[in-house]
């Protein structure tokens, strides 16, 4: 990994974070496409740099994260299910991380879903986070769960179950993009710990400058999409990313049966 893969996947991690296409997704086929090597670090840094692209959330929306302890409560119960799940299968998750075709099937599968959900889920009667109860807040983060699976998207995964639960658009997604925060967060700090045990040297000289490069461009590139997201997906709904995913989807696919995307 040199600094030039760094800038690539920091951008696509902070412009594809709260879209639902899959930042975890685009980052894997796109080290793919780069022939970037799938080493500790690399895992690593497609982790960690998550947390600029959320702390991006917190500037946005900071005097949410300042108004009430019932706030909080909510994001603990909704990340819950992630974390029990993280824990039991992260070796599992791993090797999924590694491979560009489970990407390709999730991105086509999740695209047809996006299709129909604006038809599925039309009558919202929830239309603002503090209006969201714990029961919700909960089933939220059963969806949020579906994000292990790259290629998925945390953000799709959590929206669409806010929005089965009755929550308008805007407020599934903000409740999303707050989720995200202790969520990232929970991941990084855990990927930096199990990095921590097995390395005797935590990073060498370029790598230490990578993760705070990385997430300041991520940062960045996420402040810059998240209200544009809001405000086209208020409008417009979800169907042109639908048919982004089906697209890319089915393009990845031909190209990896072609032999031209390695697993």
């Amino acid at each position: 990994m040199n600094l030039i893969h760094v800038i690539i996947l920091a951008i696509i991690e902070g412009i594809t974070e709260f879209l639902p296409i899959s930042s975890t997704g685009h980052m894997v086929i796109a080290s793919a496409f780069m022939g970037i090597g799938k080493n500790d670090f690399v895992k690593l840094f497609e982790v960690c740099i998550q947390l600029g692209a959320i702390l991006s959330v917190v500037v946005l929306y900071y005097k949410r994260f300042f108004r009430s302890i019932d706030f909080y409560l909510k994001l603990v119960v909704g990340v819950i299910p992630a974390v029990i799940v993280g824990v039991l299968f992260k070796k599992k998750i791993d090797v999924l991380l590694e491979s560009p075709l489970v990407v390709a099937a999730m991105l086509l599968i999740g695209g047809i879903v996006l299709l129909f959900v604006d038809d599925w889920f039309n009558k919202p009667v929830v239309d603002k986070e503090k209006e969201i109860d714990y029961r919700t807040a909960f089933k939220v983060g059963l969806f949020q769960c579906l994000a292990v699976i790259p290629g998925v998207s945390r953000s799709a995964a959590t929206i669409v179950g806010g929005m089965s639960q009755k929550l308008s658009r805007k407020a599934a997604a903000e409740f999303s993009f707050f989720l995200a925060v202790p969520t990232m967060f929970g991941a990084t700090v855990k990927e930096l710990w199990d990095y921590h045990k097995h390395h005797a040297q935590m990073f060498d000289g370029d790598q230490i400058k990578f993760l705070p490069i990385g997430n300041v461009i991520a940062c960045v590139g996420a402040l810059l999409a998240i209200k544009t997201f809001i405000t086209y997906l208020e409008k417009h709904g979800f169907k042109l990313f639908g048919w982004y995913r089906i697209i890319v989807g089915i393009v990845l696919i031909a190209l990896y049966f072609a032999g031209h995307l390695s697993a």
